[in-house]
Order: structure tokens, then C-alpha cells, then sequence
């Protein structure tokens, strides 16, 4: 408990990488990794924060996870690490910050949060990150606003604004709206005509639906990314338009098989993949997947490589076998 009586809690998450054969010596470039004869690993400390909980209030100060928006796939709003459909199961990193959650009635919540720079070593402060959000939950639906301000560094002379918005509605399907507006002076992001009003802008607009009493769960979702956004910087997404579905089917409460696509539809590329599930018991989950890296080259022969095709990925196929252990 903390001095002042109030509820706390210390949270704590490591992660131990371990590799022998071809990958060793490209791991051992890596900062934090080691090795022998035949193998290189690395521990990494994922999540290290500090919790004190209340009625009306909640803090937590540390390394962390600081999520924002209610979109499904893409989450523009997401904005300290943003999802990419193409590594549906990266764990997104951490933030070293702190933040407050305030709870003014049983439906609204407001956050207030500040975040160290990329470089927490920087002794400037440049690059110091804070912002504020507010939720509203109604029966058929949530609401959320945020804005944040970033100190200036090297690249940002004045710093940068980021403003979001995201919605979602269930009835009868679920629908949610995510967006986030960057805007970077240096850039002048919205003002020059080589840019336009569009390129700090990323949205994404989609649904869900789950259907033969649960065994079936469908979600689609469509993403507009713009050239100066941060989800086209974290995710290399260099053109505009992309399109996320899934299709999961469940065989029995234990396994379970989905199939799912991400689109570029100006390059014409698709990354098909299938994956199967099975919790052999409670805690341990085995799963294989295979994944297709398709571009227009593929489909018409004509040279021209697509943004998701084995000229980037290095392989038009990938398969892998993973065993999940919760303890």
C-alpha cells in the first residue's frame, strides 16, 4: 500500500530471446545481444511501472503501455506505437512516462499523460511528449478525444500537434471510426501544396460481426494513410489506401482457424495468411501459420514490384510453428 493509504501495485514484464543457427550472427549486431558457439540471446525488460489505484482516480509512472482509440486493426489514435497488420502478433513496445486517469462520473473517464523522448538519455528535453484524452461510454457506443504536443527536436524546429478522434457503435454490427491529425511545422504538414491538407492525416473505418453463436467472427477494416502520418513512419506505409479483413472460425472453445488479408491497393499487393490454433491446456496454446507475400509482379509478369511482394520481404512465403506458454 501506498503512504497515503491508497491502494498499489508494481507490474513487471521481461522477455528472454534465444536463437541458434543462421540468425545468430545477425542478432549479435544487435545492441543487448550475446552469444557462444552456437546460440545469441537477450533479455529484455518489457513493462517495469508502478500503479496506486483510488475511486476517482488512477496513476501509473514507468515503462508502459499507453494505448488510445478503439479501432480494431489499424488504430491511427495508437499513435505511441502503431499496430501494423502485417505483424499481427508483435506486443507493442512500451512507453517510459507517466500518466492519471481521472473518473468524473461512471461513464466518462479524462487522462492526462506525459512521455519521455524517443532517446530518454536526451538531457535537452527535446523531443517531451504530453497530452491529454477524454472518453465518454453510452449504451450503444463510446467517444474519445486526443490531443498531445511534442517538445521541438532536430527535425521540428516548432514541434508537433497531434489531434484524434474515435468512435465506435455496436447495433446489431459493431462499427468504430479511428483517426489522427499530425501536424509538424517544419513539415508544414497542411499548408505546402507538395504535401496537402491530407498527409498528417490517417484514418481507418471498419466493422465487426460474430454470428452462429460466436463461432463465426468477421472484421474488416479500411485505412487511409497519409505520407507525413506517424503510422506511414512507424509502418513504412508509403502509399495511401490499404483494407484489413479476418475471418475466424471456431471448431470447438479450443482450437480455432482464421484466414486474413492486408491490401495495397495502389501497388496491387496482398498478404494473404492462414493460421490454426489449439489450447491443449489451459495456459498452453499451439499455434501454425503461413504467410504470403503477393505483389503485381506476380500477377502480370511486367517488372513492376508491388509494396508487399519478396523483393521487400525477402521470401513470397513464410511459415511458423509457435508454442505460447502463460504461467
Amino acid at each position: 500500500h501506498a503512504a497515503a493509504g491508497f491502494p498499489a501495485r508494481m507490474a513487471a514484464r521481461a522477455n528472454i530471446d534465444a536463437v541458434s543457427g543462421g540468425m545468430r550472427n545477425g542478432l549479435l549486431l544487435r545492441n543487448g545481444f550475446v552469444g557462444g558457439d552456437n546460440f545469441a540471446a537477450a533479455i529484455e525488460l518489457e513493462r517495469l511501472y508502478f500503479r496506486v489505484n483510488s475511486d476517482w482516480f488512477d496513476i501509473d509512472t514507468g515503462l508502459m503501455r499507453l494505448a488510445f482509440g478503439y479501432g480494431q486493426a489499424w488504430g491511427p489514435s495508437d499513435f505511441l506505437n502503431p499496430r501494423n497488420q502485417l505483424l499481427p502478433d508483435a506486443r507493442p513496445r512500451g512507453v517510459l512516462g507517466s500518466s492519471i486517469f481521472l473518473y468524473p462520473s461512471d461513464t466518462a473517464k479524462v487522462t492526462a499523460f506525459a512521455v519521455t523522448p524517443k532517446n530518454p538519455l536526451e538531457i535537452d528535453g527535446s523531443g517531451f511528449l504530453f497530452g491529454a484524452s477524454g472518453e465518454i461510454h453510452l449504451d450503444w457506443g463510446s467517444g474519445q478525444l486526443l490531443y498531445s504536443y511534442e517538445t521541438p527536436t532536430a527535425d521540428s524546429a516548432y514541434g508537433v500537434h497531434r489531434g484524434g478522434l474515435s468512435l465506435k457503435a455496436d447495433i446489431e454490427l459493431g462499427f468504430a471510426a479511428d483517426l489522427l491529425y499530425t501536424y509538424n511545422h517544419e513539415e508544414r504538414t497542411g499548408i505546402s501544396a507538395s504535401h496537402g491538407l491530407a498527409a498528417g492525416l490517417a484514418a481507418s473505418a471498419g466493422f465487426d460481426y460474430s454470428f452462429y453463436d460466436g463461432k463465426v467472427y468477421l472484421l474488416g477494416e479500411y485505412l487511409y494513410c497519409g505520407s507525413d502520418s506517424d503510422t506511414a513512419a512507424a509502418n513504412d506505409f508509403k502509399k495511401n489506401h490499404y483494407l484489413y479483413g479476418i475471418v475466424t472460425y471456431l471448431f470447438t472453445d479450443y482450437t480455432s482457424m482464421s484466414i486474413s488479408c492486408v491490401a495495397g491497393f495502389e501497388t496491387v499487393s496482398f498478404v494473404p495468411a492462414l493460421s490454426l490454433e489449439h489450447d491443449l491446456f489451459q495456459g498452453l496454446t499451439l499455434s501454425a501459420s503461413g504467410q504470403a507475400q503477393l505483389d503485381r509482379d506476380l500477377f502480370t509478369g511486367n517488372g513492376k514490384t508491388g509494396e508487399f511482394g519478396p523483393e521487400k520481404t525477402g521470401s513470397y512465403f513464410t511459415f511458423t510453428l509457435k508454442t505460447r506458454l502463460r504461467f
